[in-house]
């Protein structure tokens, strides 16, 4: 059976979920799902996971995400993108260093309001269906941070190209709304491409052709998600037993920590915490 993470360079006009119907049919494994929602107009990193690898899914969400986007001033819509309806337009009166100074002020730990055009849930019904009956309620800001935020490219008096790191939950089209109304002009999103997810770059990405023709062979190994923690391999005897019956086990003199544990024969176990010299599994990745 395939086990393993797929680094996906999803096209345009795809939603993440097709991705992942189309790597169940090429591996005929029912076991698959994607590490963070790209809208269908975006394209880049998207990590698919297979098999076991599943598993590992809520650690690629909650990871980092980088971004190229595309910023149009004097333009605002009802979907805070190019695909929606055009909602207002404004004359351009700001420039490149306007712009500039504007992106300074959005970094760090802040407060966003979701768009209406979102999957989330308000009274157990998503915001895009509300939004597609006119309707609009009121959204709870998400605290969420922007660790870089900076200007690549003015492409022409109204395009401007951006380069943004952020943290899970961050909406590009909505900071890209933000920044228009912060300069008085309005603004949306023309073009996004995510270019980092989960420690995953657009380098390792292959194409959806790609994974048709070679298969498994282009599986990343699930413990590659985790690569940033050290590797602990289990003493030889009773350790590797406990681990998969679910048990801590006493590891003293070990730092605390995460770690990749790792079976005598080599093969990834589970990713564990220690603390006082006691190993307790985080997630395991054995068995079926």
């Amino acid at each position: 059976m395939p086990n393993g993470i797929l680094i996906i360079d999803k096209p345009a006009d795809w939603t993440s979920m097709d991705v992942c119907a189309k790597v169940r049919g090429i591996f005929h494994e029912k076991r698959v799902g994607h590490g963070g929602t790209l809208d269908p107009m975006a394209t880049g990193v998207l990590p698919v996971f297979v098999g076991q690898a599943t598993r590992g899914v809520e650690f690629a969400e909650n990871g980092q995400k980088e971004y190229v986007a595309g910023l149009r001033l004097g333009q605002v819509t009802d979907t805070q993108d190019v695909t929606g309806t055009t909602l207002e337009t404004h004359p351009i009166t700001v420039d490149r260093g306007a712009v500039e100074a504007a992106l300074s002020r959005f970094l760090g730990e802040q407060d966003q309001i979701p768009p209406m055009y979102s999957a989330i849930k308000i009274g157990g019904q998503k915001l895009y269906e509300l939004a597609r009956k006119g309707q609009e309620v009121a959204r709870k800001p998400r605290r969420i941070t922007i660790h870089a935020l900076e200007l690549l490219e003015q492409v022409s008096e109204t395009d401007y190209l951006l380069r943004c790191r952020c943290s899970k939950g961050t909406y590009i089209r909505t900071l890209c709304h933000d920044i228009g109304q912060l300069l008085g002009c309005g603004g949306t999103l023309y073009a996004l491409r995510r270019t980092m997810a989960a420690g995953f770059t657009e380098t390792q990405a292959v194409t959806l052709e790609q994974v048709q023709a070679q298969g498994t062979s282009l599986l990343l190994p699930t413990d590659s998600l985790f690569r940033d923690s050290p590797a602990l391999t289990l003493p030889a005897g009773t350790a590797e037993k406990r681990v998969r019956c679910g048990n801590p086990i006493t590891l003293p003199g070990t730092p605390d920590g995460t770690y990749r544990v790792y079976s005598q024969e080599g093969q990834f176990l589970c990713l564990s915490r220690a603390s006082g010299g006691t190993l307790t599994s985080i997630k395991n990745f054995f068995g079926a």
